[in-house]
């Protein structure tokens, strides 16, 4: 992606109905001015294909192929993340991250995420490059534990928490109208850029970003990266169409990243330098009751929905893994899995015992990955998955 910039400028919001909605609360409002546009980079070329006599082990993508031997350690030295974004639901995430960034040894190479997901992904390497490890837990703590105590309509649309069905029935007609003027971002911008110094994407040592947003104009996926990430990108990435104005960026209006992909998978098989790729899925995918009210059909079909992009691009990824890469290892952590009842909940809810409990479930699942070892056999030192979950903030 081209580069991006924040939209400032432009005169005040308080006199909007949704300027007042977003003021009543002083959740994240004493925060710094986000940072300023970094400088685009022109696109890599693709390299020559190599030749068919020896044949390689390789993904086949648009990029240039590369030859990855995997390696059977467990768990993997490298790692790629795929986070998913679902409102309040990648409380599940957070765990996750948190869980695996107490294993010293491995290495996160690169991560995309849409929404809420691509919210986790900016915090994990923002921590990464300042602060290291520990860096990153304790940016990704702060920020879920000041979201669930200080609750608010602003914080949901931080993270993306209304889908186009599910904000009419919770907001009635007047957000369906999409009256929201731009100005009113300029809370969520200010939030984001105290939690996240969008510079500090640029450091060596920060994981490639992926972030997604969903370009209005044409329908398709847009991805940026490290060099051209701002708040503005984020606030595009977690944008609900139904509840608050596009975000424009150079020109081109964006939507929430969700819509087209759910995280950015293929994009992440084709620019990893890791044979070892690990999606983190919140949205169900499974309900075993048939919805009948309008709110509970509303809620499956976002679930539908959110899920159909990402499905379509693991059928491609299990393709290439049959037929031009074996080496490439795709792990799944799903919330469903260790959620009971996921399906039927709201990712809108902000309830303070519902994100522990998600926190809590995230930590557990990617511990049990962790033990799972290479064919499933639990190594002794992994088992502690069990342990206790450490004290909030």
């Amino acid at each position: 992606m081209i580069g991006a910039h924040d939209g400032n400028g432009s005169p005040s919001a308080a006199g909007t109905a949704a300027s007042r909605l977003l003021s009543a609360t002083n959740i994240w409002s004493d925060a710094p001015p986000p940072a300023p546009t970094p400088v685009s980079r022109p696109a890599p070329q693709p390299e020559p294909v190599a030749p068919a006599a020896a044949p390689l082990d390789i993904v086949a993508t648009k990029a240039a192929p590369v030859a990855r031997a995997r390696s059977d350690r467990w768990p993997p030295r490298k790692l790629s993340l795929a986070l998913q974004g679902g409102g309040t639901f990648a409380a599940f995430t957070w765990g996750v991250l948190e869980r695996l960034l107490e294993e010293p040894d491995i290495a996160i190479d690169t991560v995309s995420g849409a929404s809420a997901g691509a919210i986790n992904a900016l915090l994990l390497a923002c921590g990464l490059a300042e602060g290291g490890r520990e860096g990153a837990r304790s940016r990704l703590n702060r920020f879920w534990t000041r979201l669930m105590h200080e609750a608010s309509f602003r914080s949901l649309m931080l993270i993306g928490g209304f889908s186009p069905a599910g904000s009419s029935v919770a907001f009635g007609p007047t957000l369906r109208s999409g009256q929201f003027d731009p100005f009113d971002l300029d809370p969520l911008r200010q939030a984001l850029s105290r939690h996240i110094n969008f510079a500090a994407l640029h450091d060596a040592k920060c994981p490639k970003l992926l972030i997604a947003a969903t370009r209005i104009r044409d329908g398709q996926q847009q991805i940026f990266r490290n060099d051209t990430i701002t708040a503005d990108v984020a606030l595009a990435s977690t944008c609900p169409p139904l509840v608050h104005c596009a975000v424009e960026i150079d020109g081109e209006a964006y939507w929430d990243g969700g819509l087209g992909g759910n995280p950015p998978l293929l994009r992440l098989v084709q620019e990893t330098a890791a044979t070892d790729l690990l999606l983190v899925q919140v949205t169900p995918t499974r309900d075993s009751y048939v919805p009948i009210t309008l709110a509970a059909i509303d809620r499956r079909l976002d679930q539908i929905a959110a899920n159909a992009a990402l499905n379509a691009e693991i059928a491609a990824i299990e393709w290439t893994q049959a037929h031009a890469a074996p080496s490439l290892r795709l792990s799944r952590i799903a919330a469903e899995d260790s959620v009971d009842g996921l399906a039927q909940r709201s990712s809108t809810d902000l309830g303070r015992g519902f994100i522990r409990a998600l926190h809590r479930s995230g930590r557990e699942a990617a511990g049990r990955w962790l033990g799972q070892g290479v064919g499933g056999n639990a190594p002794a030192r992994d088992q502690q998955a069990a342990r206790a979950e450490p004290a909030l903030a």
